[in-house]
């Protein structure tokens, strides 16, 4: 029964995953396109969107490492011994991944969210691309 509530979790936690994290992706791109356009075009209209677009972005991306997160922890906590079995090859690219993504998502992320005003457009684009 444990067992099958935890493949039950670990599905489910990874459709999330599998779903918001190419989504993202997609949005990641999508608002950089928009913002370039506004920038070269002198648009307003292509600002808002990416205004716009950029908020679900934002929540995309937030569920995105949330799930992620919680996927790493379901790897030692309920696949303890797979990951026993696994760690010296996935471990190592499994805590790269979760470190450095996380802190250069984070990083170009708060620069793009907070330095709208404070940075110069092209700087601003950027942090976006």
């Amino acid at each position: 029964m444990t067992l099958d509530l935890a493949r039950w979790q670990f599905a489910i936690v990874t459709v999330f995953h599998f779903f918001f994290v190419p989504m993202t992706i997609g949005l990641g791109v999508l608002v950089a396109v928009m913002q370039t356009l506004a920038l070269v075009r002198k648009d307003e209209t292509w600002d808002r969107l990416s205004r716009f677009f950029g908020r679900i972005f934002l929540i995309s991306l937030a569920v995105g490492v949330v799930t992620g997160i919680v996927l790493e922890f379901q790897f030692g906590l309920n696949w303890s011994a797979y990951s026993v079995f696994v760690g010296n090859i996935f471990g190592a690219p499994l805590a790269i991944e979760g470190l450095l993504a996380f802190f250069l998502e984070s990083t170009f992320i708060g620069l793009w969210v907070f330095g709208r005003e404070r940075l110069s457009p092209r700087l601003h684009l950027a942090t976006i691309w």
